[in-house]
């Protein structure tokens, strides 16, 4: 600017003639410069920056079009099934995938449902502004709710196509929280059944039987082999005497041969008597019967030994609704926590009593009874303390049952697991019963109770729920038709509900007809391999006779004959080591254990059959195969239908 003033003193002094330039003049030139120069620059820099934002909007989409690539290639090579949660079609592909699956772990199941609460946002219902969702397997139904809207007017929740559902406080219903509802349709919370434990004196009376036994083998051999060798001895001696020695010598090779063989035998008779004796000593203690009820220490602590839980067990939660994914420039934006779910504690841990009736009240749940169960009677309904591992029936409150709807709904205090139980002896003890032939190695044995009648069929080594009534009418199940093993099919019944298998515990819980364990095994024993034959049947007069006799009906029934409305039983009282045929029949106004005339004792019941049955009969005894009849022994073995019915 210096340079510039001189400049111009210098050019108004050479021109003398040239008009003056005033000050004024030249500081106004002076500040139009400095302006014209301050525009350049503001021009210059403007358009530097302008230019500088092109390039870094363009490096930033070149940046996150590669991001996007890595993203996707990641996934791809990931390949875990997950969608993208930028694009709906996936989610719903998803979603219906995951309904079509089975046979999925809890693990897998909860994990999944963690994905889609945090995608819960991408999900929600158009009316209710909220997302649920019900997600069903073979043995697995989850159940979604997430509180997107927080409308507090909005505490009627129904899953879609079910009536499960909550009534939910207005706290919650104003929360960021998710309900999620699993149920499992079987029970992995309960702790096994308590055993029985046989007595010391009855586990020390087979031990030293089978030592005894074990012992008796070698010396009983022993015995028999020293009298063969005096035998053979004088009979070689004799010999010698009467007739030559070469003649001798071919009657001694003849006699050892079967020396030989005979303590091989006598060894192997012995054997199979040691295995029929223990075997026999083993089902007399699976008959034995507890002597006092287990200890139950907290109050509204459920008796297992009285209660069994059905349908499964439905765990309830309420859940803090994690982050959701937010849309921004073409991304989904989520936060992930690390610790991922967290529960939400209701009510508060700090509140008082007084302060929590009103300001948490307990929640209304409804819930579907699984349909492959049958309640007698109206369900109860436990809840599992986790902390001293156990179901207690105290929280719950205003429990109904619709039976014909299937829904029972209950006020629940906190969220935790909850079960459905039922009177494990509500089929106990029977009114009657029945074992009769259908075919070879095929029997039909029929148990009537106050509330149902079950029909089972047992072939070689397999059973089958043949028919149900339910208060005299047909009812179906999924078990129908089914053919299982005597032990799977003793199980499945349990779980469904038609339960009339015993425990050592039962008799605490129901007034039975007590018989010895060893008259009601060996009664079973001989009933299973006569039942090809021969049918037996309950008779009122088994209650009249003491605990170590048992009575029951019996008679001939081959396979040919038409069934008839007044079959001819005959009634039959044994002991264990004695039957005998008794002169009343079912229809005598006294009891009586007068012998029937031109009858005698016998030591089994298939001597005693023997005085009235046909040969046709007794050679059908011998057809059935072993497993049939063990099959048969096992079920008469778990039902207990002499002391229980």
């Amino acid at each position: 600017m210096l340079i510039t003033f001189l400049k111009v003193v210098t050019f108004i002094k050479s021109g003398s003639k040239k008009k003056k330039i005033t000050k004024a003049d030249r500081l106004k030139q002076i500040q139009e410069e400095e302006e014209k120069r301050q525009k350049e620059e503001e021009e210059a820099r403007v358009k530097y920056e302008k230019e500088e934002m092109e390039r870094l909007e363009m490096q930033r989409i070149e940046n996150e079009k590669l991001q996007k690539l890595e993203a996707k290639w990641k996934h791809y090579i990931q390949c875990d099934g997950s969608p993208d949660p930028s694009i709906a079609q996936e989610i719903n592909t998803f979603i219906t995938l995951w309904k079509e699956e089975t046979n999925e772990t809890l693990e897998e199941v909860i994990e999944k449902s963690k994905l889609v609460l945090n995608q819960a946002s991408t999900l929600a219902d158009l009316d209710s502004g909220n997302m649920e969702k019900v997600i069903r397997d073979e043995s697995v139904t989850l159940y979604i709710w997430a509180n997107l809207k927080k409308n507090p007017r909005h505490r009627s929740i129904r899953f879609s196509e079910t009536q499960t559902g909550f009534e939910i406080p207005r706290i919650l219903a104003t929360s960021d929280i998710a309900l999620r509802l699993l149920h499992t349709h079987y029970d992995h919370v309960t702790p096994l059944s308590p055993v029985l434990t046989p007595s010391q004196e009855n586990i020390s009376i087979i031990t030293d039987f089978v030592k005894e036994e074990v012992k008796s083998v070698p010396t009983a051999v022993s015995k028999d082999l020293q009298e063969e060798k005096k035998q053979q001895e004088n009979e070689s001696n004799s010999v010698h005497e009467e007739e030559t020695k070469a003649e001798g010598q071919g009657d001694v090779e003849e006699q050892m041969c079967p020396v030989q063989e005979e303590p091989e035998t006598t060894k192997y008779e012995m054997e199979m008597k040691l295995i029929s004796e223990t075997v026999l000593a083993a089902q007399e203690l699976l008959l034995e019967n507890a002597c006092e009820k287990p200890n139950f220490f907290e109050e509204n602590e459920v008796d297992l030994c009285q209660f069994t839980t059905l349908g499964g067990v439905y765990h309830l939660d309420i859940l803090e609704l994690p982050p959701q994914c937010k849309p921004m420039k073409g991304w989904m934006i989520v936060e992930i926590l690390k610790e991922g779910l967290q529960k939400y504690t209701y009510p508060p841990e700090t509140a008082e009593d007084l302060e929590a009736e009103n300001a948490f009240p307990p929640i209304e749940v409804t819930l579907e009874v699984h349909e492959n169960v049958i309640f007698f009677e109206n369900p109860m309904v436990a809840r599992w303390d986790a902390e001293g591992k156990h179901w207690k029936t105290d929280g719950i409150s205003n429990v109904s049952y619709k039976p014909e709807e299937r829904l029972i709904t209950f006020n629940l205090e906190t969220f935790c697991p909850v079960t459905l139980i039922q009177d494990a002896h509500i089929n106990m003890p029977y009114q009657s019963w029945e074992l009769r032939p259908l075919d070879v190695n095929k029997v039909l044995l029929t148990v009537t109770t106050v509330f149902t009648e079950l029909q089972i069929q047992i072939k070689e080594n397999l059973c089958m729920l043949a028919s149900i009534k339910v208060n005299n009418k047909n009812h179906s199940t999924i078990l129908e038709e089914k053919w299982m093993t005597p032990v799977s099919f003793i199980i499945a019944l349990k779980k469904a509900g038609l339960n009339i298998f015993p425990t050592g515990h039962s008799h605490l819980y129901v007034v039975i007809n007590y018989k010895h364990p060893l008259v009601e095994v060996k009664a079973y024993r001989q009933m299973a391999l006569l039942s090809s034959a021969f049918a037996f049947c309950w008779s009122k007069w088994n209650t009249a006779c003491d605990s170590k006799k048992a009575i029951f009906q019996v008679r001939e029934h081959l396979l040919k004959e038409e069934p008839t409305q007044n079959p001819n039983w005959t009634l039959l009282m044994f002991s264990g080591d004695r039957a005998q045929s008794l002169k009343i029949n079912e229809s005598s106004d006294a009891f009586s254990e007068v012998l029937k005339e031109e009858t005698e004792f016998h030591s089994t019941l298939y001597h005693m059959v023997k005085d009235f049955a046909s040969q046709e009969a007794m050679r059908a005894v011998r057809r059935p195969s072993c497993q049939f009849v063990d099959s048969v022994c096992h079920m008469l073995l778990s039902t207990r239908l002499l002391s229980f019915s």
